[in-house]
This record gives C-alpha cells, sequence and structure tokens, in this order.
C-alpha cells in the first residue's frame, strides 16, 4: 500500500530510542525527511533523521527550540509526531497519593502535557500552512488510572484532552489531530536494568525476568504479549499518510486487550 508520504517532513520527539525511534525509522523508510529531538541523540536516530536537535522538551525553550531547528532543516512541517513522555525512573516515587511531592506531579505535567503544549503551538502554523497531521502519543493511563508514580496517568488524561480539543478547532483548517494510547510496550521502560520495569520487579520482590514474563497476565493482556515498538510506529506512520485522511479526533488504544471497555 502506498501511503503518500514520500517527500513529505516530519518532527518527532522523544526519538532517540523505543516508540519514538520506531516511529523515526518507519518514517524514513517511507520517504519521510525527520528531524528527531531528544534529550539524548543515539547513534541509532542519527542514521535515520536528516537532522537531530537535542532539547529537553519539559521546559519551554527546548519545546521551541525543537520546532525552531526543525523549520531550519525542513523548510517547513508537514507531520507532527508528540512522543516525548513518560519521566525519569530514578527519580519518580513509586508510592501513593500521600507519599507524592508536588514537585514530582509538576515535573510529570510539564514533560508529558505542557512541553506538548508549546511544541504543538510553535508547530501549528507550518501545520496549517502544509495541511499536515498530528499524532500524539498518550497511554491506556488515560482511560486506566493504574498502579504507577501518581501524576502520570493524570498527566496523560490531559494529554488526551487536548488534542481532542485540537482536532475540533484545526480541522476546518485542513489539520487532522489523533492520538495512539499504548499499553504496555517492550522498550528500555520495561526491559532496561534501571528503568521502571526493574523498580517494580524490585519492589515486588521478583528478579526482572520474572516480572516480565508475568506481564501479560498480571496486566491480563487478552493477546498473551506485550506490545513492541514497531508495532505502535506502524500504526502511527498510518495516520500521517494520506490513507486516512478522514480520521480525525480519535484515539486509537494499542494495548493487545489490556482495556476491557467498549
Amino acid at each position: 500500500m502506498d501511503l503518500g508520504l514520500d517527500g513529505k517532513t516530519a518532527l518527532v520527539t522523544g526519538a532517540s530510542r523505543g516508540i519514538g525511534l520506531a516511529v523515526a525509522e518507519t518514517l524514513a523508510e517511507e520517504g519521510v525527511r525527520v528531524v528527531g529531538v531528544a534529550r539524548n541523540i543515539s547513534p541509532e536516530l542519527e542514521k535515520v533523521a536528516a537532522a537531530t536537535v537535542s532539547a529537553d522538551l519539559s521546559t519551554t525553550a527546548g519545546a521551541l527550540a525543537a520546532v525552531e531547528g526543525a523549520l531550519a532543516e525542513l523548510g517547513g512541517i508537514d507531520i507532527l509526531v508528540n512522543n516525548v513522555g513518560g519521566g525519569d525512573a530514578d527519580r519518580l516515587s513509586l508510592g501513593g497519593f500521600l507519599d507524592t511531592s508536588d514537585d514530582q506531579w509538576r515535573k510529570l505535567f510539564d514533560l508529558n502535557l505542557f512541553g506538548v503544549v508549546t511544541t504543538t503551538r510553535a508547530a501549528l502554523p507550518s501545520l496549517v500552512e502544509r495541511r499536515g497531521a498530528i499524532i500524539t502519543v498518550s497511554s491506556i493511563n488515560s482511560r486506566l488510572p493504574a498502579v504507577g508514580p501518581a501524576g502520570y496517568s493524570e498527566a496523560k488524561a490531559a494529554l488526551t484532552n487536548f488534542n481532542k480539543r485540537l482536532s475540533e478547532e484545526f480541522a476546518p483548517q485542513g489539520v487532522r489531530v489523533n492520538t495512539v494510547s499504548p499499553g504496555p510496550v517492550g522498550t528500555d521502560i520495561w526491559r532496561g536494568a534501571d528503568n521502571l520495569g526493574a523498580r517494580l520487579a524490585a519492589a515486588n520482590g521478583v528478579a526482572q525476568e520474572d516480572f516480565l514474563a508475568a506481564m501479560p497476565s498480571q496486566f491480563n493482556i487478552a493477546a498473551g504479549r506485550i506490545a513492541e515498538p514497531a508495532e505502535v510506529a506502524a500504526l502511527v506512520t498510518f495516520l500521517a499518510s494520506e490513507r486516512s485522511a478522514i480520521i480525525n479526533g480519535a484515539d486509537y488504544v494499542i494495548d493487545g486487550g489490556v482495556v476491557k471497555t467498549v
């Protein structure tokens, strides 16, 4: 299937690894010129990106620098993929609400919501001019406030709502806005030696390998496995393409069947 993406341009945030890197790779395979943004630029991103920008997207200055760098390199943005999110696992409390500081809440909202707001606002004039597309990676936690760092699910719920608002306001101007909400994905977040998966395994007194093996049953995943980054990237790429021209304001859950509600 020809997705009609050859020659398009894209800004992908959080692009150095995981879902963001998979999105950058998949878009590049379709002929898209990609500018990848991350705090730390990986060799893998440098291989596929037309250019990279090192920026902290939890700050206003970093978000603006990312868009300015993309516009300077590309001349305009057809596709914005707001993938950045999560948080630094080693700095997040896994306790309950009463154990969680205001600072953690602010940092999670700065990265998962406000950085996206600033990035999107800066990119929208070019997206309107080119009748482009915005795809934002949210989370099933926006629907299922679950065990995990307090503030994360709440930030993702606000993020999904924000994109729904954008879809209503900018569809008449030719810009499509959709969200993708993954469940657990086999990235460094879960599989890394010093990340969230390792911390949760330690908190439960089990080896990380055993914790990962038990995840499908613990999360009640109907498919019997967690998703892979390339699978999420394929959905993002389709939503960026001309083949999805009528899709606007949708939130696509890609979780193997964790969410049980209709």
